[in-house]
């Protein structure tokens, strides 16, 4: 196997809660806790769980868009989370993010040319004209045409604003693409056409690339492997065979038993947790997820566990795992 483009160990993203006249910090928001994967050139690996999990902050935090409190993420073999200004700019042309919110990504007050071309003149490639036939070409990939250059993000539609978003991502010819659930606010037939691109992109372009989401139907459909996260932990990571046909860890079976089946009269066995995901200013001792358990025992509140082999690239971190 080759050397990983992004190797993430033991990262950690705390946020201060503040309080009183001085503002002091009074309390921690444990949002990213001790997480650490790899990601191979050209590998899609998704990133799931409910919301509140940590997902975006761990995808925030190795572009440095957060800072993170502890750990290490390195890329291509560089340290990201010590380069300086000027470093860190070459590395951000190797690294884009598309954004959740397709309405909120794009400045209302830009045209499409200017959202496209700000990349490329940011990152000084090219000339003027070749930038105008850079942002026509982006558009063509994406689905849409160069008359939509001199448009405002307002006259597009939700999926055709997204299809922008993922232009922009792109204008720097990225090698590493985080994909903050893109589809999310769309709808369900704009879904299908945006994740489709991106399975066409992943082929086209080689993209590598960290798919968070949290409907499993579509990081099935997309990724090569997936993490699961609950409360800033890694619960599971597998390959998408293994991990949607022999879950091992409980909070994997959980969200499994809840993704729809599209045939009429087949039904899962469905696993309801109780309760709500804790707060992760005090999460619990041990298994984080062990209040929501069916499986948790008194040795559970004592250690926690760490993620163990049970198979070819298969982890789970559960102390009942064999």
């Amino acid at each position: 196997m080759s050397a990983p483009l992004l190797s993430v160990t033991s990262l950690k993203k705390y946020f201060p809660i503040r309080g009183g006249v001085l503002q002091r910090e009074v309390n921690t928001v444990k949002a990213v806790d001790d997480v650490s994967f790899d990601i191979q050139p050209g590998e899609v690996v998704g990133l799931v769980g409910e919301s509140g999990s940590g997902k975006t902050t761990v995808g925030r935090t190795i572009l440095r868009l957060e800072q993170a409190t502890g750990g290490d993420v390195r890329f291509d073999s560089a340290d990201v989370m010590k380069l300086n200004a000027a470093d860190l700019r070459k590395y951000r042309k190797r690294m884009q993010i598309i954004f959740q919110d397709p309405y909120a990504s794009l400045n209302p007050r830009e045209k499409v040319r200017e959202i496209l071309t700000h990349p490329l003149k940011l990152h000084r490639i090219g000339t003027a004209r070749e930038h105008e036939d850079r942002a026509a070409k982006l558009l063509e990939t994406v689905g849409l045409s160069r008359d939509h250059l001199d448009r405002f993000p307002h006259e597009f539609s939700g999926g055709q604003r997204q299809r922008i978003g993922i232009a922009r991502a792109l204008a720097v010819e990225p090698e590493f693409i985080v994909a903050d659930e893109p589809v999310s606010a769309l709808d369900v037939s704009i879904q299908a056409q945006v994740i489709n691109l991106l399975e066409d992109l992943k082929t086209d372009l080689n993209l590598t690339m960290l798919f968070i989401a949290h409907d499993l139907g579509v990081v099935e459909h997309i990724c090569d492997r997936v993490i699961v996260m609950y409360l800033g932990r890694v619960m599971e990571i597998g390959p998408v065979a293994d991990l949607y046909t022999r879950p091992n860890h409980p909070y994997t079976k959980a969200l499994l038993s809840a993704v729809p089946i599209p045939k009429p009269g087949r039904r899962r066995d469905r696993v309801v947790l109780k309760g709500d995901i804790p707060s992760p200013i005090n999460p619990p001792s041990g298994c984080v997820f062990r209040t929501r358990c069916p499986m948790a025992t008194a040795d559970c509140a004592r250690q926690v566990p760490k993620l163990k082999a049970i198979g070819p690239g298969h982890l789970s971190a559960c102390i009942h795992t064999t």
